[in-house]
């Protein structure tokens, strides 16, 4: 029962959204095509304003990737990392993850595809992909949209909040899967 009604929801959510927005344009006499056209028009600046951004993002995972620094770093640490069970190729994804969630989906299908899925690998990985955002896409896109240039408290707040989802991805997945 409870099932139908929210598939039925579900199925009516964006179409009923889309029907209220137009009987209240309608209703305020609003020029509904006009403004969306203008919405659109000020899509494409904003998109146009922040391909440097995006290019840039995108070149230096690209580039820490090809030059294998990562990698590098995970044979580095994998000692300390053993003591607290963390596999040393989960490294590359927590510090791919808080640079750009593509890259981020890259290396954790490396992860899924080199281990099984049910491997305490496998599953520490996605723990850590829902645990911690993608802080220097999301201060290079957003805050290059609108054209914010100092966002050091953002930039740490966002970094503490990445350490402390690889932190408690590891202690959640120790605690259900080991």
């Amino acid at each position: 029962m409870l099932r139908t009604v929210i598939d039925l929801i579900s199925l009516w959510a964006l179409p009923s959204i889309i029907l209220i927005i137009l009987t209240v344009a309608l209703i305020r006499k609003v020029a509904v095509y006009e403004s969306f056209i203008e919405g659109a028009k000020d899509g494409v600046k904003v998109t146009v304003n922040i391909i440097p951004y995006l290019v840039a993002i995108i070149v230096a995972v690209s580039m820490l990737r090809a030059s294998g620094v990562i990698e590098s770093v995970s044979v580095m640490f994998s000692g300390i990392l053993a003591k607290i069970h963390m596999p040393a190729e989960i490294l590359p994804l927590a510090f791919v993850r808080s640079l750009s969630g593509s890259a981020a989906l890259g290396v954790f299908s490396d992860i899924i595809s080199n281990n099984d899925v049910n491997s305490y690998t496998s599953k520490l990985a996605a723990i850590m992909m829902g645990s911690s955002e993608t802080t220097f896409y999301v201060l290079t896109v957003y805050f290059g949209a609108v054209g914010i240039k100092k966002y050091r408290y953002a930039l740490l707040t966002g970094i503490i909040a990445d350490l402390i989802g690889i932190v408690m991805a590891v202690i959640v997945a120790r605690f259900f899967f080991l």
